[in-house]
Formats: structure tokens, C-alpha cells, sequence
């Protein structure tokens, strides 16, 4: 889907886009993955996405007819999606909200200087 800049937030003036295709795919890979793990007899709520990688596929070439009698390249982008998955049984917990917050060096700096000259 082709958006508008606002939406997007790219003020340089060019489009912006949602890759609903390939989000798409790998979701379907994310659904055979499940069902490979049910096959096999693992616990499918504790599978993590351990690794993934996607290649870059030799380029397929085709021919696409033009006016005039010319013909033009029709190249395909196919790629190659690698993706591990493993089983994990401890749930990593949330960290504290009342933990005090790291302030950069400046922030710091600021506030001294403002207790400095009250």
C-alpha cells in the first residue's frame, strides 16, 4: 500500500510503503514452522524465533513484449529465508518499574547547575 509523507514521516517528498507481501510470507513461514513443531512433538508456546536471516536468490529473467516490436527484461527478486526456531523454558520477567532511570551526562550536568544557582 502506497501511503502519503504524512503517514509516513519522511518529509523528502518521496512514498512511503507497508511491505504487506513480504509480511505476509513470513508469517506463512512463521504457520509451517508451528506445524512442523507440532509434528515433531515440541511445545509450540515456547518457540522462539532464535535466528533469521534472508538471502538474496539468483535473479530469474523473463521477457516482457513492448510497443514497436521491442522487448524489455522482466527480472524477478526472488530470495532465500533462513529462520531457526528453539524452544525456551524460562519466561524472561519484566523488569521493575520503580527502578531509578538512567539520565545521560548532560541531563545530570543541567540539574547541578540549576541546584547550583538557586
Amino acid at each position: 500500500a502506497v501511503v502519503s509523507t504524512q503517514s509516513t514521516g519522511n518529509t523528502s517528498g518521496s512514498l512511503g510503503a507497508w511491505p504487506k507481501k513480504s509480511a505476509t510470507i513470513v508469517l506463512d513461514l512463521l504457520k509451517n514452522a508451528e506445524s512442523n513443531a507440532e509434528v515433531k512433538g515440541l511445545e509450540v508456546d515456547s518457540l522462539v524465533v532464535e535466528y533469521i536471516q534472508v538471502n538474496r536468490a539468483p535473479q530469474m529473467r523473463r521477457r516482457t513484449y513492448r510497443a514497436h516490436g521491442r522487448i524489455n527484461p522482466f527480472m524477478c527478486s526472488p530470495c532465500h529465508i533462513e529462520m531457526i526456531l528453539t524452544e525456551t523454558e524460562s519466561i524472561v520477567a519484566k523488569e521493575d518499574e520503580d527502578a531509578p532511570k538512567k539520565k545521560s551526562k548532560k541531563k545530570e550536568a543541567r540539574a547541578r547547575a540549576r541546584l547550583g544557582a538557586e
